[in-house]
């Protein structure tokens, strides 16, 4: 169920539809207790649906839902162009060394250093 469809119900349309699903939850229950459950994830999509008809009835109880009104036109993105950069003369960072490849490094280093 989605949201957009229990949005357009009305408080007692939910209620009725919340006991529904709490009816066949219990039944999958009792299925799932005696092996003959065969549609495993049913259980979590009744256990979903009924938190999402609870919270849609909780923000229209409280009166936090705004009515639904057809969304405005998008305004078309106008896309500016990019100035052209001065390309820098420097040169371009070196990429990380390896583990392997520093070390060797440190043992020349070393070598010089010690001479």
């Amino acid at each position: 169920m989605k949201a957009v469809d229990v949005r357009a119900m009305t408080l007692d349309q939910i209620d009725d539809e919340v006991l529904k699903l709490k009816k066949e939850q219990f039944n999958l229950r009792f299925q799932r207790a005696t092996g003959q459950l065969e549609n495993t994830s049913r259980v979590r999509v009744i256990r979903r649906d009924v938190a999402r008809l609870k919270t849609i009835a909780a923000q229209k109880r409280a009166g936090s839902m705004p009515d639904i009104a057809p969304k405005a036109e998008a305004k078309p993105k106008v896309v500016k162009p990019k100035a052209d950069k001065p390309k820098s003369d420097k040169p371009k960072s070196k990429k990380p060394q390896s583990a392997k490849s520093r070390k060797a490094g440190a043992k020349k280093t070393a070598a010089k250093k010690s001479k």
